[in-house]
């Protein structure tokens, strides 16, 4: 093992002091603006629950059918207490804050700053603007009693990936993930049972994470229903395993 012993210099080695405290200089004011970006989610979204993360594209027109539903289901979910979290962008951001915002309860925004795609929608009761995606992540999932996912992208599906990956893995609690829109995600979910469980890659019992259900009004229903055995609120050990989302 010592014949591969290799040389990496460390910062404080660097030959050029200037650059060297420029580095750690910039390096550790980028920390600091990470800590602000947890610090001002957690004052802000700590108090909101019981709430519901919807995630989905940002390319989802009003017009589309996905839109509307979305509405409707936000719309459903603030009327009868959950805040609402979506990414605070356009598509189907939008339409879940649109209908949480006409709702009884809070709609948030969870911004982030991009070169394209991300615009603020109008329709929020707390905004908030991330440069960070992880620490926006983390919102997502630390401040959600439940998840629903309406068809997406590349971004939808590292959202929904992280959520189950930190549930199967026991990092954060086990709440409702509710796939929206049986064509969409019906192929997804089959490629996943052959060749994921199939080949031993997940267990079997990790498909029942999640749930296809398409109807608005069942979305709210396999909500509560989950809540029926349990309490919403998150118990003190789980609320220690968030802490290390």
């Amino acid at each position: 093992m010592n014949g591969n012993r290799k040389n990496v210099t460390r910062l404080r080695q660097i030959i050029d002091q200037d650059r060297a405290t420029a580095l750690k200089a910039r390096e550790s004011w980028h920390m600091f603006t990470i800590m602000a970006e947890f610090i001002e989610s957690t004052e802000r979204l700590s108090s909101i629950r019981p709430a519901v993360t919807i995630f989905g594209s940002a390319r989802t027109k009003p017009e589309d059918a996905y839109y509307q539903q979305c509405v409707d289901v936000a719309r459903r979910l603030s009327d009868v207490g959950f805040a609402v979290i979506s990414g605070g962008g356009p598509g189907i951001m939008e339409a879940a804050n649109k209908g949480a915002f006409d709702g009884a309860s809070p709609s948030v925004g969870l911004n982030i700053e991009l070169p394209h795609e991300q615009r603020s929608n109008p329709w929020q009761n707390i905004t908030l603007t991330f440069r960070h995606f992880f620490a926006r992540k983390v919102a997502f999932v630390k401040y959600a009693d439940a998840y629903v996912v309406f068809p997406g992208g590349f971004g939808t599906m590292d959202e929904v990936s992280e959520v189950l990956t930190l549930m199967q893995t026991g990092k954060t609690r086990h709440i409702p993930v509710i796939l929206v829109g049986t064509t969409f995600w019906s192929g997804l979910l089959e490629w996943i049972r052959v060749q994921m469980a199939g080949n031993g890659m997940i267990s079997p019992s990790d498909l029942n994470l999640v749930q296809l259900i398409d109807e608005p009004a069942h979305i709210v229903d396999a909500i509560f229903a989950f809540y029926e055995a349990r309490e919403i609120e998150p118990s003190e050990e789980e609320r220690q395993r968030m802490l290390y989302l």
